[in-house]
């Protein structure tokens, strides 16, 4: 079993763009299980990750391709949530979509994308769903 961690945000868009990312590996559908993670703000405010609009659409998304994926939430600092799942359930692969940054924010590059790829041992596959900031 190939095991792959996606960590997905809020955007609807990055959350299709990772599912497309693992649909399009050259694994066999049943041989992939995916856990699709969403990091929560400390807010207190917590929904079921289940109903978070962008973890849906990626579920959806990868049901339809025939993959078998479940969903995990977590709260505190998103890229420590994906590194510790991805450590849970160990993981082959972690999946993240990453923004398209112009170069000042490039220069400023302080993100979730970028402390998982330099916080993990395990390959990062990173995509873009094309948001530029």
């Amino acid at each position: 079993m190939y095991q792959i961690v996606a960590g997905i945000d809020t955007s609807e868009e990055r959350a299709a763009a990772a599912a497309d990312a693992i649909t399009d590996l050259p694994l066999e559908d049943d041989s992939v299980r995916v856990t699709l993670l969403h990091a929560f703000d400390d807010d207190g405010e917590e929904v079921p990750v289940e109903e978070v609009p962008s973890v849906q659409r990626a579920r959806n998304a990868l049901d339809e391709a025939g993959i078998e994926a479940t969903c995990a939430g977590a709260t505190g600092d998103p890229a420590d949530a994906i590194m510790e799942r991805a450590d849970d359930v160990d993981a082959d692969m972690i999946v993240v979509a990453g923004r398209k940054r112009t170069p000042a924010g490039k220069v400023l590059f302080g993100s979730v994308t970028q402390s998982v790829i330099l916080g993990t041992d395990r390959p990062v596959f990173v995509c873009s769903a094309g948001d530029v900031l």
